[in-house]
């Protein structure tokens, strides 16, 4: 049995319980999760809240790498190789909020998959007629909710690929041409990256107001 002690929060309890249901296929986590009282609609919430934070998380990062990349560009003298080891090591952490990014929205349309389903199919145990519509017309907001959320996140996370595409080429490049001939090459992409990360931030900012919302619709 787990040792649940004080403090110890639903994000940290699923993470844990993850990890030890990992080669058991989702129906035997969901349920093991009901016996615990987290039921998939907690676990939706979670796991919103989830990808909600790994956006705000790579919304900055992004913001940190394309300040980086300004100040290749800007570069007036110094350590050349350090200051492309500073874009490398921001371009490599952008990677990695990324991919947090993409598991974190797998992961959610996961779990709604299973609760909408769920959700379905225990509409045909209600005897009484109006607390089926009532739940049928629960469902039907929810999953209207849930696919303007889904719709926001993946808008932000197609934006995601093309911005590291060009961080990527733009690292490769100094990485083989450390010398000021380089670096005046790159001054003429500073606007674009500028542009594309802009852009990738909106989505993301509009992904994490929708997913705020989503999250009070469930709640309430």
């Amino acid at each position: 049995m787990l040792n649940i002690s004080p403090g110890f929060t639903l994000r940290t309890f699923l993470t844990s319980l993850s990890l030890l249901l990992l080669a058991s296929c989702q129906t035997t986590y969901y349920k093991t999760m009901e016996q615990f009282g987290y039921h998939k609609r907690d676990i939706l919430v979670d796991r919103v809240e989830g990808v909600r934070d790994a956006q705000v998380e790579a919304k900055e990062q992004f913001q940190s790498a394309l300040e980086q990349f300004s100040s290749v560009v800007n570069f007036e003298g110094g350590d050349l190789e350090a200051v492309y080891n500073q874009l490398n090591d921001e371009f490599q952490e952008s990677e990695e909020k990324a991919e947090a990014v993409r598991n974190h929205i797998a992961s959610v349309e996961n779990v709604a998959e299973a609760l909408f389903e769920e959700w379905e199919e225990e509409l045909g145990q209600y005897n009484n007629p109006s607390l089926r519509r009532s739940s049928e017309q629960k469902l039907t907001q929810t999953r209207s909710h849930y696919d303007k959320l889904i719709r926001a996140m993946k808008r932000a996370e197609a934006k995601i690929e093309p911005v590291l595409a060009t961080f990527r080429d733009q690292v490769l490049y100094l990485k083989h041409n450390l010398n000021a001939r380089a670096i005046a090459a790159l001054q003429g992409e500073l606007n674009t990256i500028e542009t594309d990360v802009n852009q990738l931030i909106q989505e993301m900012e509009a992904a994490i107001n929708e997913a705020n919302a989503f999250i009070k619709t469930l709640e309430s």
